[in-house]
């Protein structure tokens, strides 16, 4: 019946019968059969009907939902036996928030070094959809804010705070200055990320402490596609220092601390609360816990600022 679940899971995904026979390295007659047989097996009907996917039954809902357990649990038993073998083998699964994503190396590598056999994979993703897929077996771990109040049924180690700067050009109005308000960072041209993003509305809501309101001539949704405008030294805009970390700062342009409010939430590992805890996911806590994350990012904004 395994089988029959991971074609369910890959057919709820892709939402098409091509799409989920091909990840699944089969022919579409191959899964819609195992399809059929996993609905014999269990008496009920998984998916509704018709020329093309339409969706599943309301019991296929819940056999969704206990596929991606059981197949979790699997794979899970799978990295147990490995590691008692003295060997971590298969795949992590993280998922990180966007303004995330520029310090997932810091964790990465030292897990990859440390266990040669396991293999990494990265995805982007918003909050909410963090708090799913980690509740759906779909993901291991998420790199995420941890004040996010759809986490609060996982567990959480922090591992930084956000540290907001200024990035503004090496001869512009601030390049003398060693500090200076957000009002004043809202008078210039800005690029910020778009206000759909959590990191936008936390710097909303800190130039609103100063009186200001920020207008910024570019918005983007990607922290690669904010840095794509800041290179060109036309713009400035307010980072959190752990960009620094994949970025650095343009040539051209130069670092200045921000009166007031600079500090926002806490960012850490997000994980499932289920036991055992796999051994995968004992693993990349095992490393985050010692990857020195919060005092690497301080160091590299404490030398950007002097």
């Amino acid at each position: 019946m395994l089988r029959q679940l991971e074609y369910l899971v890959a057919l709820a995904r892709e939402r098409h019968f091509g799409r989920a026979a091909a990840a699944c390295f089969v022919s579409q007659p191959s899964l819609s059969a195992g399809i059929r047989k996993l609905e014999a097996e269990l008496g009920v009907p998984v998916i509704r009907r018709g020329s093309r996917y339409q969706g599943l039954t309301v019991e296929g809902e819940h056999v969704l939902a206990w596929a991606h357990r059981t197949l979790a649990e699997r794979d899970a038993l799978r990295q147990e036996l490995a590691s008692l073998q003295g060997e971590l083998t298969g795949r992590l699964r993280l998922g990180a928030i966007p303004t995330a994503l520029t310090v997932t190396s810091l964790l990465t590598t030292p897990f990859c070094e440390r266990h040669p056999g396991a293999r990494v994979s990265v995805e982007s993703l918003s909050s909410r959809d963090i708090a799913r897929r980690l509740a759906d077996f779909e993901i291991d771990a998420a790199l995420t804010y941890l004040d996010d109040t759809t986490l609060r049924d996982m567990r959480r180690l922090p591992l930084y705070e956000e540290r907001y700067v200024l990035l503004t050009p090496a001869d512009g109005p601030h390049a003398d200055d060693t500090e200076v308000r957000w009002a004043q960072a809202a008078a210039l041209p800005l690029c910020l990320l778009a206000p759909r993003m959590r990191n936008r509305r936390i710097l909303d809501e800190k130039f609103a402490a100063d009186g200001a309101h920020a207008t910024p001539a570019v918005e983007s949704d990607t922290v690669a596609g904010l840095y794509a405008h800041l290179i060109t030294g036309r713009w400035s805009s307010v980072i959190s220092h752990a960009w620094l970390h994949m970025f650095t700062t343009p040539p051209g342009m130069r670092v200045v601390r921000l009166s007031g409010p600079a500090h926002g939430p806490r960012v850490g590992l997000a994980v499932g609360a289920h036991e055992p805890q796999p051994a995968m996911v004992r693993a990349l806590l095992a490393v985050a816990r010692q990857a020195g994350v919060c005092d690497a990012l301080n160091a590299l904004l404490d030398a950007q600022l002097h």
